[in-house]
């Protein structure tokens, strides 16, 4: 299957509207857990004091912040290689903070798997992002 097969489904999926909707679906996860992040500012300050980031609220102030600035770039294509790159730094590090399936057993280290497993998706569908932006 090529464009030449579909060339109107092929110009709909790279129309400005459709790739739009694609960074901000991509970016979701990082601007509504920011949201959420101020919406329940002190119980995510002390669930990243629980993973050893002290102060919690001031790492929580600098994701929250991080998250929204680097979901902006993608979602308006504005210096995207920058942002893609730095959110895909931010999600690996989080596997082993977080998401350390290996120290873990049971279903504790299936659930941290999973996570760790769709962090590595994200990470994919960041760098597609990174290849496709402006």
């Amino acid at each position: 299957m090529s464009q030449a097969d579909f060339p109107a489904l092929f110009a709909m999926a790279h129309s400005s509207a459709v790739l739009l909707l694609a960074r901000m679906l991509l970016t979701f996860v990082f601007w509504s857990d920011a949201l959420l992040q101020l919406m329940a500012f002190k119980t995510y300050s002390r669930a990243l004091e629980r993973f050893g980031l002290k102060p919690g609220w001031a790492f929580n102030m600098a994701t929250m912040i991080f998250k929204i600035a680097m979901s902006l770039m993608i979602v308006l294509d504005d210096h995207a290689w920058i942002a893609v790159t730095a959110l895909s730094v931010f999600v690996l590090a989080t596997i082993p903070i977080a998401h350390a399936f290996w120290g873990k057993s049971g279903e504790a280290a299936f659930i941290a798997r999973n996570f760790a497993l769709e962090h590595m998706s994200l990470i994919g569908g960041l760098l597609m992002a990174g290849m496709l932006s402006g």
